[in-house]
């Protein structure tokens, strides 16, 4: 995807390969820590409601570090000059990308009237795709479920999508599950719904004008790149919040590009200047940390990594030497 923003800058965007917003993880230091595993994957904000955005420090919810390109903010909301204001700040904030949340079923979520339930009214998602699109430069984006409830066939999947797109979204985020709005958790509504990943394939062959990203459930980067002989791109979430370095792999295997990095260890010592400066500014040790815990998946030490993260990082004044602490146990 090339376009032009409104300062004249070009922007390009690959889908291929893609980290999934994660309410609570994907937050600026973890986004600029996977960046230091993988140039190429596009990375996502955790989602931000325009209510926050509006009423709330915007500023610091719209922070980011530049070495986090290529970026993108996903939105929450269902007013149509709100999602518009909130796309004007995320183009003059420097994002890539604006995406609209229309696949979280959380009660808070739904009380606050976005999210999974806008599958069941296609026509205001339409209408904030369009304000979007008309006020932002950007590229807006869509990521949803493939139905809701009992509103779940094809043809509703199919229906939703055709509406979308012709108010201006050429990209669509398909978690290929369905949403039960009422009487499961979200936790649940992540795993006990049947995958259906033929629902999106298809949705691709019918539209192949289309750009069409698949997401849920897809634990490997076989499978991740398997799934590319029938859509645009993939996108990956807690399996990358759980393993992070299987990143290491996604720029040559996705892009045909080298690697950043060629050892876990350099990803962290490359991490250290980030970790001392943010220390600086106040946050403490384990705001930072807790996204590393994984790095060291699956190898020798890895347990004493995380134990020594988890019962040291939080102490007052805890600082870099605790970090080095726990990397004596893995190297």
């Amino acid at each position: 995807c090339l376009t032009l923003n409104k300062r004249g800058a070009l922007i390009k965007i690959s889908r291929r390969f893609c980290v999934a917003p994660m309410l609570d993880w994907t937050d600026r230091h973890d986004r600029y820590f996977l960046r230091q595993i993988s140039r190429k994957a596009l990375l996502y904000t955790e989602m931000v409601t325009t209510a926050a955005l509006i009423n709330g420090d915007r500023e610091r919810l719209l922070e980011f570090n530049a070495d986090e390109h290529p970026l993108a903010l996903q939105l929450g909301g269902s007013d149509s000059r709100a999602m518009a204001q909130c796309s004007r700040w995320a183009e003059e904030a420097g994002y890539d990308e604006v995406n609209m949340n229309v696949g979280c079923p959380s009660d808070r979520v739904q009380s606050g009237r976005f999210g999974a339930g806008l599958m069941a009214t296609p026509e205001i998602v339409a209408e904030c795709v369009g304000e979007m699109a008309a006020t932002s430069s950007l590229p807006v984006t869509v990521k949803h479920r493939i139905g809701i409830d009992d509103q779940d066939s094809y043809a509703d999947l199919e229906w939703f999508v055709r509406q979308v797109s012709a108010a201006g979204c050429k990209t669509f985020i398909v978690h290929a599950r369905k949403a039960w709005l009422q009487g499961l958790s979200p936790k649940d509504n992540r795993r006990v719904p049947p995958l259906n990943y033929e629902r999106v394939y298809r949705l691709k062959q019918e539209h192949p004008d289309l750009e069409i990203v698949i997401n849920g459930g897809i634990n490997n980067l076989h499978d991740a790149f398997m799934h590319l002989s029938h859509v645009d791109g993939v996108m990956l979430g807690r399996a990358v919040y759980q393993d992070p370095y299987l990143l290491a792999e996604v720029d040559q295997k996705f892009f045909s590009a080298e690697p950043r990095y060629l050892s876990r260890n350099a990803v962290l010592e490359a991490m250290l200047p980030y970790i001392e400066e943010e220390l600086t500014r106040g946050v403490r040790l384990s705001q930072l940390t807790r996204h590393l815990m994984g790095l060291f998946h699956g190898q020798p030490g890895a347990r004493a990594w995380r134990r020594t993260l988890s019962e040291k990082a939080n102490r007052k004044g805890a600082g870099i030497e605790v970090l080095e602490a726990a990397w004596d146990c893995v190297r």
